[in-house]
């Protein structure tokens, strides 16, 4: 059973749907004992730093959160979810992220012939081919994105992908039981469905 996080700022359905086609069972909850109970947990994510930080505080969540990634269960955060794994954010000054990758959450700087948001279909250029995550996922698959801000990770080993928008970001993140994609796999047709798939087949 996967546990999708609902802490009111996510695509929910549409993630636990692409996850059922992967052949999850599958548990949209916001309650820290079917959390625990769970083999696997899916954060995801769309909208501001702070009012996701301050959801998952005022609903109990933090703490499971942080236990279970320490406990060592598989976990995979979406978009703004990735951006919550960070230490902070420059979206959210005085907001402290969970810090369980260190690092800082950047927004993208103006630069002529692109666009912020950072909408539409891009790249990903693999770094870590050993990423369970991207088992079967050809260079240069394009991938689905929405966002303003991205990642700037302190420890680099974490990137197994990047993508080019007016310059390297960390796309797919990977430490030991954790995950993370800045795009969405779930609007990600095949190559999204597939890392989905990646991900419910771990043991």
């Amino acid at each position: 059973m996967i546990a999708i996080i609902d802490y009111g700022m996510g695509n929910i359905h549409s993630v636990q749907k692409a996850l059922q086609l992967s052949g999850a069972s599958t548990l949209v909850t916001n309650k820290p004992e079917e959390i625990s109970s769970c083999e696997k947990i899916v954060l995801p994510g769309v909208g501001a730093f702070e009012d996701a930080m301050s959801e998952l505080k005022k609903q109990g969540l933090i703490t499971v959160l942080k236990n279970e990634i320490k406990n060592k269960k598989p976990f995979l955060g979406i978009c703004l979810g990735l951006q919550l794994l960070f230490t902070e954010s420059e979206e959210a000054k005085d907001t402290a992220g969970l810090g369980v990758l260190k690092g800082k959450v950047r927004k993208f700087q103006k630069k002529q012939g692109f666009k912020i948001p950072h909408m539409g279909w891009n790249q990903l250029k693999i770094i870590k081919t050993a990423c369970p995550l991207l088992k079967g996922i050809v260079d240069n698959s394009y991938v689905y994105f929405c966002h303003s801000y991205y990642p700037q990770n302190q420890d680099k080993e974490v990137t197994a992908a990047s993508t080019d928008y007016a310059g390297d970001f960390t796309s797919v993140i990977w430490k030991d039981n954790v995950y993370g994609a800045q795009f969405h796999p779930e609007k990600s047709q095949e190559a999204g469905l597939r890392m989905l798939k990646n991900f419910v087949e771990l043991c």
